[in-house]
């Protein structure tokens, strides 16, 4: 059992200081912060690439996968280290032919097992479980309990991912339910990222 990791989601706002940002946090979670989502909403696709390019630099600097939300063909034209895909956003396997099979594909899956299973037939790289708590970042009306992370981790090898609403003093029982990642946002750019990081490592150093 390899050790819960952090997974970050960027705020929809990254021009500015936000790289900055970004380098900060990477540095404080260097070993646990192992993605990096860029989630961008209502841009072109130039716009898209132009702001992703710097932070996808900084992610390369520091062995950070780097991974778009939602959109195959910006992480095709960014050469991203994978896409994550909504239920709405397209399939798994067209998404692999697309991006080759270096690529790392998520899915979500909200609080289903059957969506969960058939992501993973279709060759996810991992399953997106949630939203466990309310969220200020994105709005869901699934809230999945806990257990369905052991469900998952007990019987299959791909790892899931928790989300939604993750802050460092709810994250323990989703840790110890076997969430091999905590996808997490407004917990860290809605404050001291440093901090957020730091507490989140102390987590799951006790977990």
């Amino acid at each position: 059992m390899t050790d819960c990791q952090l997974y970050l989601i960027s705020p929809l706002d990254v021009s500015g200081e936000f790289s900055l940002r970004l380098e900060r946090a990477l540095d404080a979670g260097a070993g646990i912060i192992t993605a990096f989502q860029f989630r961008v909403k209502g841009v072109d696709q130039h716009e898209a690439a132009r702001l992703a390019e710097p932070l996808q630099a900084i992610c390369a600097a520091r062995e950070v996968a780097f991974i778009v939300n939602d959109d195959v063909a910006l992480a095709k034209r960014l050469g991203a280290d994978g896409v994550h895909l909504g239920q709405a956003d397209g399939d798994p396997r067209e998404a692999r032919e697309e991006l080759g099979r270096e690529a790392q594909i998520g899915v979500t899956c909200h609080a289903s097992k059957h969506l969960a299973m058939e992501a993973g037939e279709a060759g996810a790289d991992y399953v997106a479980f949630g939203a466990f708590f309310a969220s200020t970042t994105k709005q869901s009306e699934h809230r999945p309990a806990p257990e369905i992370l052991e469900w998952w981790s007990t019987l299959f090898e791909i790892p899931c991912v928790a989300i939604g609403g993750i802050m460092p003093e709810n994250c323990a029982p989703l840790i110890a339910a076997g969430a091999d990642f905590l996808a997490v946002s407004g917990a860290i750019w809605n404050g001291d990222e440093v901090a957020a990081v730091k507490a989140f490592a102390e987590q799951i150093g006790r977990a």
